[in-house]
């Protein structure tokens, strides 16, 4: 989980007020919203005036910003600190005290969530462990010496590519709970890439692969994106992966 900076919810309200605010026809300016130039709005979902739209939308976009935190602050005290602040009263923590929190929980976040990326990384390597143990064992699954396991499902009748080619390829990617995290054929065109540039996994298995054919992988983590997985998501570290691949063609040889 990544920590909230003291900033964000500013950012938020500056950034919503002069969204929010009307132009005037003939600057182009912001209008303050006083006098003449507050226009006339019509109700939105029981919200009857402009002020209370707009503090409906400023409070969408600070609800959002803090989403990843929801567990970890008290809503209760962000209004109350929002309130004495927009009143103009003394803060109640300095500067430096204020870095202080934010630098402490920013530390415990981090702790936290390297905890749960390690307790990730071990579920995932005992699941996958024990998935390709007894996907081996099926008689269309084949086993390589690396622990590349693949199934053909469709064999073609062209050349088989080398360590330095380019190909063309087709694919579908998910992880073993079927979630799918990339798909070529859902976007309506395949791909191009040089062996060297994908993942272990990949450039054994396309190698096993003549032109024409269509294969299904399983791929260990260790043959995969390993312990780091990809940043952010969607694949965590040490995951099985699942592709089915379908090559189209050599693009280019080794030069």
């Amino acid at each position: 989980m990544r920590s909230i900076p003291l900033a964000v919810l500013g950012v938020a309200l500056c950034a919503a007020l002069l969204a929010c605010k009307p132009l005037d026809k003939d600057t182009g300016k912001p209008v303050d919203g006083s006098g003449d130039d507050k226009p006339a709005v019509a109700a939105k979902a029981g919200l009857k005036t402009e002020k209370e739209q707009v503090s409906y939308v400023i409070g969408m976009q600070i609800g959002d910003s803090l989403k990843g935190a929801k567990d970890e602050v008290d809503l209760d005290t962000i209004v109350k600190a929002m309130k004495e602040t927009i009143d103009g009263k003394e803060p109640r923590l300095s500067q430096q005290e204020a870095m202080e929190v934010m630098q402490a929980f920013s530390m415990r976040m981090q702790a936290r969530h390297m905890a749960e990326f390690e307790e990730s990384g071990k579920k995932n390597a005992e699941e996958g462990g024990k998935f390709l143990a007894d996907n081996g064992k099926k008689p269309e699954v084949k086993t390589t010496a690396s622990g590349l396991q693949y199934q053909v499902l469709s064999e073609g009748q062209g050349a088989r590519p080398k360590a330095g080619d380019t190909v063309r390829v087709h694919y579908k990617g998910t992880l073993l709970d079927g979630e799918t995290f990339d798909d070529s054929y859902a976007r309506g065109e395949p791909v191009e890439f040089a062996l060297a540039q994908v993942v272990p996994g990949w450039q054994e298995g396309l190698q096993l692969m003549p032109v024409g054919s269509k294969y299904k992988l399983w791929i260990p983590g260790a043959l995969g994106y390993g312990e780091q997985g990809t940043p952010g998501g969607p694949i965590g570290p040490n995951a099985t992966l699942v592709f089915e691949v379908e090559l189209l063609d050599i693009v280019s040889g080794a030069k």
